[in-house]
C-alpha cells in the first residue's frame, strides 16, 4: 500500500514538472502593435514608368501612319473615354474603327514637350504637344495644325493603358497678344497734340499786350483847350 502510494506521489510530481516545462516553452503571445502594422507600399520606379509611357506616346505617329489598330487595342483601356480637339466624345471602339478604316491621315505628325507625372506604381499622367502637317480626317482637312493633349494612364495586368484623354487645338487664326500692335506705338494722348502744344492763353494776346488806355492818346489837362489858346 505504501509502495503504491509512493509511486502515485512520484508520478503526480513528474506530471507537474513536465507541465511546468512545456508551459514555459510554449509560444509567447504577440503584441497587438506588431499585428496591426501595415505593410508599406513599394516605392514606384519613376524612371522606368516615365520611359515606358513616353515610348507609348512617341509611337503615335507610327501608329497613325501604319493604321495599327492592334496596338490601339493594346494601349487603350476598354472603358477609356476621350475628348477630341473638336469637342466631341470618343472611346476605344471609335479609335479602333477609325484606325482600321484609315480615316486619319497626315503628311507628318510630330510629338514634342512630352512630360510624365508618376502618381504611384500603377497610375500616371502624361502631357504633350502634337504638330500635324497635311492632316485629314475622313478626307476633310484639319482646321488646325497644333494641339496639346493630356492622357491618364493606369497599369492593368502589367500593361500601361490610357484610361482617359483630352486634346485642345491651338488655332492658327488666334494671334497672340505680343505680335499685336500695342497701345504704345499707336497715337496716344501723349503723342497727340497736347494742350501744351496748342496755343495757350499765354501765347494769345493778353490785356497787357493789347493797346491799353496808357498807350492810347489820353486827353490830358495839358492838351485840353484853355482860355489862353482860344
Amino acid at each position: 500500500m505504501k509502495r503504491f502510494t509512493s509511486v502515485a506521489v512520484l508520478s503526480f510530481a513528474a506530471a507537474l514538472f513536465a507541465f511546468a516545462q512545456f508551459g514555459c516553452a510554449g509560444p509567447q503571445p504577440t503584441t497587438s502593435t506588431n499585428a496591426n502594422m501595415a505593410t508599406p507600399a513599394p516605392t514606384p520606379d519613376k524612371a522606368a514608368i516615365e520611359a515606358e509611357i513616353m515610348k507609348i506616346e512617341n509611337d503615335w505617329p507610327r501608329i497613325i501612319k501604319d493604321h495599327d489598330a492592334a496596338t490601339v487595342k493594346k494601349i487603350e483601356a476598354d472603358d477609356a473615354v476621350f475628348i477630341y480637339p473638336d469637342g466631341s466624345i470618343g472611346d476605344k471602339a471609335t479609335d479602333i474603327k477609325d484606325m482600321e478604316a484609315g480615316a486619319l491621315t497626315a503628311d507628318s505628325w510630330g510629338i514634342s514637350d512630352v512630360k510624365v507625372i508618376v502618381l504611384d506604381s500603377d497610375s500616371a499622367v502624361a502631357t504633350g504637344r502634337s504638330t500635324v502637317k497635311g492632316g485629314k480626317y475622313k478626307g476633310q482637312p484639319f482646321p488646325y495644325e497644333d494641339f496639346r493633349w493630356l492622357d491618364t494612364f493606369a497599369r492593368r495586368d502589367g500593361q500601361w493603358q490610357v484610361v482617359a484623354g483630352a486634346s485642345i487645338p491651338l488655332m492658327k487664326s488666334a494671334a497672340s497678344p505680343t505680335p499685336k500692335t500695342s497701345p504704345s506705338p499707336s497715337a496716344s494722348p501723349a503723342m497727340k497734340a497736347s494742350p501744351t502744344v496748342k496755343s495757350s492763353p499765354t501765347t494769345r494776346p493778353t490785356p497787357a499786350m493789347k493797346a491799353s488806355p496808357v498807350v492810347k492818346p489820353a486827353a490830358t489837362p495839358a492838351k485840353a483847350k484853355t482860355p489862353i489858346d482860344q
